[in-house]
């Protein structure tokens, strides 16, 4: 027989990355069927296949590559996932939840140390450092169940910033005390070079990121342009002696606004840390353990059993202790509790640069015993964080199933008409940006093909563009269906594709005027209102939609009183929270109150503003406020509604005298004659003459008795 131990490890590449991927396709099915998290099988993987398992690969400088990569992926990606509008919600529950995830452990770490490991003030210091760290390892299990954006999530990752810094400052203090550098010069020093690394990412990064996205808009740069970002900040973190993985994450939320996290863009790197990177490091930590040491002494198993005891007992002090004094539920416990019970990236780091340090009496500072120990630690609180998290995401996931919902505004199925190719990218993101992920209708894409002598011609550059606008949705995992047709009238042929899809809105481009005709708005904008009741979304924007800074929104004066009012602040807060810009509401105030009292029911963490505008002629006054980077809506209003009044008949030309070259979004709502469970918002023959609205509120009062 054979004797195959002469051919390991495997050394070729090719092989060496086929086994890899054997283990991450196989990994989930079997954990699957196991009802165990696929986490936990990528890791008890590496340990069988590597040095201390069977020893079919080596731990070599490609898991050493993709270790790191895949440890600065999740950080970047935690960053990058979170809700800002949540973090601004959250920030002291996340910085007190970090202060007690750090405090608690190096505190009763630092005694449990000292009397029942008998370790020195400095090494126990050190080992206790290592107790209040943690790595968000199960943060893709969160992804996937669609939590990100959970307060409970958003407290955990934000309080990772808070536990690695201060655990990374106590690991650059120890290691300089042993090379002579602590002394004031040294502080000096160290916080000069954070604050000047983050200025940069803070100040710089936001800068050349919108520049960039203006200029390309190609997915695929778009993507490597945003990975060099990530994994610069982590080098310069790395450069001034801290660990990366606190560039990555900052790096993380600094471009969390131009990445829309509905986006073909951010799926992209979703994909990519999911399928090959994340995977890669964790299958690095499996291989990192030695189930050998477990055996080989009283020591090793001493100290692994205290270091986990005090890991685990006091993240879970921390979290409860969080729970208790911001009121939060028990499932948010426990998944906050999950979430930071991982022990990987920063305390790897602090155990390996402890050994390193020899003491004057020959023995290292943090001896074998510990390293030992550290790696049985990092194995059993990575698959003790995936299962606790695993549970966690289920239990919250089952009771918003049983909660009930909202539903005002958000019975979607989206209709975009496509016809340019230079605006049908905007038109297909902004269909994303408003589409309700969690209804799974998908969208509509049209385009009409005049009937004429080229309309063969044109119908297949049409189905050329419905192909370019499918690949852009199913690169954001949305699912579009197209159709091409050919129809007389471009309106009738959206009408009748309209009611066929049985949709409830329209997104279309907004006529870009040449100079050549008067009709500002295009003669398609003012047509299509008067024959669907619909709402309508007309828009025309000279730059992405992610690099918006501001939103302003001009409607009309008692059109909370329109069926579609709620569809229409639904869209549009939407929109501003997953652009993660804030948003300035315009209008009388008792429509203000109506929009504030929704969007702080429905979007309570979006940066909105309400400003009094009780006539056109304000209108006007907004020209000189909105900037290139601004997207101006009006929320307009069909002919014989509540809402309308005679200066909406000369919108076209105050758009035109003020608004021209800027960004510019044109709503009509829904407007439901047919439906008796509305308010009829017709008005009367007497009520439309000039000063003869001080009977609407008895006119309303009679309509809303019968």
């Amino acid at each position: 027989m054979p004797n195959i131990s002469q051919y390991l490890p495997i050394a070729d590449p090719t092989w060496i990355f086929f086994i890899v991927l054997c283990i991450i396709l196989l990994a989930p099915i079997i954990m699957g069927r196991l009802r165990i998290p696929h986490l936990v099988g990528m890791i008890l993987a590496g340990v069988l296949i590597g040095p201390n398992g069977f020893n079919i690969l080596a731990h070599d400088s490609s898991f050493e590559l993709f270790g790191n990569v895949g440890l600065y992926y999740i950080m970047f990606l935690a960053g990058l996932e979170m809700n800002m509008s949540n973090l601004r919600t959250n920030k002291t529950k996340a910085v007190t939840h970090g202060l007690l995830a750090f405090v608690i452990p190096i505190s009763l770490g630092f005694l449990v140390n000292i009397y029942i490991l008998h370790y020195s003030a400095i090494t126990s210091l050190l080992l206790a450092s290592m107790y209040a760290s943690y790595t968000l390892l199960s943060y893709p299990i969160v992804i996937r169940y669609g939590l990100a954006h959970q307060r409970s999530v958003t407290i955990a990752v934000g309080a990772t910033a808070v536990t690695d810094t201060l655990t990374l400052l106590v690991l650059a203090l120890v290691s300089g005390m042993f090379k002579g550098e602590v002394n004031l010069l040294f502080w000096i020093q160290l916080l000069l070079k954070m604050s000047a690394v983050f200025l940069i990412i803070i100040l710089i990064f936001p800068r050349i990121t919108r520049r960039f996205f203006k200029r390309n808009k190609d997915n695929t740069i778009q993507l490597i342009f945003v990975l060099a970002l990530a994994f610069l900040g982590a080098g310069m973190m790395e450069a001034i002696g801290l660990q990366g993985i606190l560039g990555a994450f900052f790096t993380g939320l600094v471009l969390n606004r131009y990445i829309p996290r509905v986006s073909p863009l951010m799926n992209h790197l979703e994909f990519m840390g999911n399928s090959l990177f994340i995977p890669y490091f964790l299958i690095g930590v499996g291989m990192l353990v030695n189930p050998a040491v477990i055996f080989s002494g009283w020591g090793t198993i001493k100290v692994a059993l205290v270091m986990i005891m005090m890991a685990l007992t006091c993240k879970w002090i921390a979290s409860c202790s969080t729970q208790k004094i911001f009121g939060l539920k028990g499932v948010e416990r426990q998944l906050i509790y999950g979430l930071s019970s991982a022990q990987a990236g920063a305390t790897l780091a602090a155990v390996l640069v402890g050994h390193s340090i020899v003491l004057a009496n020959g023995q290292r500072l943090l001896n074998d015993d510990v390293l030992n120990g550290t790696i049985i630690l990092i194995l059993v609180t990575c698959i003790f964080s995936s299962m606790v998290t695993e549970h966690a995401a289920k239990q919250m996931v089952l009771k918003e199933q049983d909660m009930p919902e909202d539903k005002r505004g958000d019975e979607e199925r989206i209709l975009i008409a496509l016809g340019n190719p230079d605006t049908m990218e905007t038109l297909v993101n902004l269909g994303l940006l408003v589409h309700n992920p969690k209804i799974k209708q998908g969208m509509y894409g049209l385009n009409i093909v005049g009937d004429d002598k080229n309309s063969g011609h044109n119908l297949n550059a049409g189905r050329k563009l419905l192909e370019r606008a499918t690949r852009i949705a199913t690169a954001a995992n949305v699912r579009l269906v197209t159709q091409s047709r050919v129809s007389s009238n471009i309106a009738d042929g959206i009408i009748h594709t309209f009611k066929e899809a049985a949709a409830s809105e329209v997104v279309m481009g907004l006529h870009r005027p040449d100079g050549k005709t008067n009709e500002y708005l295009g003669k398609l904008a003012e047509t299509l209102p008067a024959q669907m009741l619909h709402q309508i979304m007309m828009m025309r924007c000279a730059q992405p939609i992610n690099t918006l800074r501001r939103i302003i929104v001009a409607a009309p004066s008692k059109a909370q009183y329109v069926s579609g009012f709620y569809r229409w602040v639904e869209r549009t807060s939407r929109l501003a929270d997953n652009v993660g810009c804030r948003v300035e509401f315009h209008s009388h105030p008792d429509t203000l109150n109506r929009i504030s009292e929704y969007v702080q029911s429905r979007h309570h963490g979006l940066r909105a503003t309400y400003i009094n505008m009780t006539s056109g002629d304000q209108f006007s006054l907004l020209a000189a406020s909105i900037n290139a980077d601004d997207l101006f809506v009006v929320v307009t209003a069909r002919p014989d509604t509540i809402s309308y009044n005679p200066f909406i008949d000369s919108l076209p030309e105050q758009l035109e005298n003020y608004f021209n070259g800027k960004n510019l979004m044109i709503i009509y709502p829904d407007q439901y004659k047919d439906n008796p469970n509305v308010l009829s918002f017709t008005l009367p023959p007497q009520l439309k003459e000039k000063n003869a609205y001080k009977g609407l509120k008895r006119w309303m009062k009679k309509k809303m008795e019968s």
